[in-house]
């Protein structure tokens, strides 16, 4: 029996917060896609592929560790999830703890990630996912 997208979700995020490399692109499909909006990051830019996943962890590599990845909340969507999530990491060099928020449509196939897109605002992730906020996410 295929588990639900969430669960997968959720065993994701787990597998990119243990910075694995194997474990993370398991997770994700061979054509897996990740969009990070100007918004969100300093690197805004489209990640394709493993080696796309392997460029875009390699970007906290000089400035950060216990970089983590959290699902707070997440909604079925069809065959996407909306997530809300929360990034933190510690500087390496200040030891300082950053913490980010965001919201996120991942799309889940064959229990692995396609593609995964990244919204400041949660009303925005769910526009994007064809829903309308429910009122339990306000």
């Amino acid at each position: 029996m295929a588990r639900d997208n969430i669960a997968v979700l959720h065993e994701g995020f787990a597998a990119l917060s243990s910075g694995d490399e194997s474990r993370i692109l398991a997770f994700a499909h061979p054509d897996f896609e990740a969009v990070v909006p100007p918004e969100l990051s300093a690197e805004p830019d489209t990640y394709r592929g493993h080696d796309g996943i392997r460029r875009y962890f390699r970007l906290f590599d000089d400035v950060m560790e216990d970089v983590r990845f959290e699902s707070e909340r997440a909604w079925e969507a069809g065959d996407a999830v909306v997530a809300l999530v929360r990034v933190t990491a510690r500087g390496k060099t200040t030891g300082v703890l950053v913490e980010q928020r965001s919201a996120q449509v991942w799309t889940i196939q064959g229990e692995r990630a396609l593609r995964v897109q990244t919204f400041p605002e949660l009303a925005e992730a769910f526009a994007a996912a064809g829903l309308d906020t429910p009122a339990d996410a306000a």
